[in-house]
């Protein structure tokens, strides 16, 4: 079955297509089709809300079957009305570049002295037709907690700029250091897959 992803960040793509190998899915991406579209305003406050806003967006305009993703990071040391949440990228009102947002967060590890604690909470929207939608933002499609630290590894994931600055709790390693998936990442790819396969009756 080709379902449409709803992005053009490569790392994102090639991410899912590592997660759902061997299922009977072909995932195709933004970059794969002649759509004119602007921007989205992803006006929502949760990742499910976003998700939908965009897969909608998608449907509406293909009518074929898609999904959107929307991650937010929440932060153990910060208020909870300042936490990054969806807009991991806009600060005070600016969409960050991948450099600008290395520099963020590890100014904010600094002030929290030299590391904080954090996890994404992810959500999916998968449309396949008018009267099939499914949604899903549980614990199990979550990151695990991990390490954000004020020293950045000299090496950049483009598309996941925060890897670089992002610390396994377990081992230390920076994300960029990591030769396999942790337990805790499995049990997240695990459930991604488990959302299609229910889905889609497979």
């Amino acid at each position: 079955m080709k379902i449409l992803y709803g992005t053009r960040n490569v790392a994102k793509i090639n991410s899912m297509k590592n997660m759902l190998k061997n299922l009977p899915i072909e995932v195709v991406s933004l970059n794969d089709i002649n759509l004119e579209i602007g921007k989205i305003d992803e006006s929502g406050d949760r990742p499910l809300e976003n998700a939908r806003i965009k897969a909608f967006t998608y449907y509406k305009e293909l009518k074929q079957p898609v999904f959107s993703c929307d991650s937010g990071l929440y932060i153990d040391e910060i208020n909870p009305s300042k936490q990054p949440g969806v807009h991991v990228r806009r600060v005070n009102g600016k969409e960050l570049n991948d450099e600008e947002m290395i520099e963020y967060y590890t100014e904010l590890a600094l002030e929290a002295g030299g590391e904080l604690r954090a996890r994404y909470r992810n959500a999916i929207c998968l449309i396949l037709d008018d009267k099939r939608v499914f949604e899903y933002a549980g614990d199990d499609i979550a990151s695990e907690k991990f390490i954000i630290t004020s020293k950045p590894h000299k090496k950049r994931n483009d598309g996941f700029p925060l890897d670089s600055i992002s610390k396994d709790i377990q081992t230390g390693k920076y994300y960029m250091d990591l030769k396999s998936y942790t337990s805790n990442e499995e049990a997240m790819i695990e459930g991604f897959r488990n959302f299609f396969v229910k889905s889609l009756n497979l």
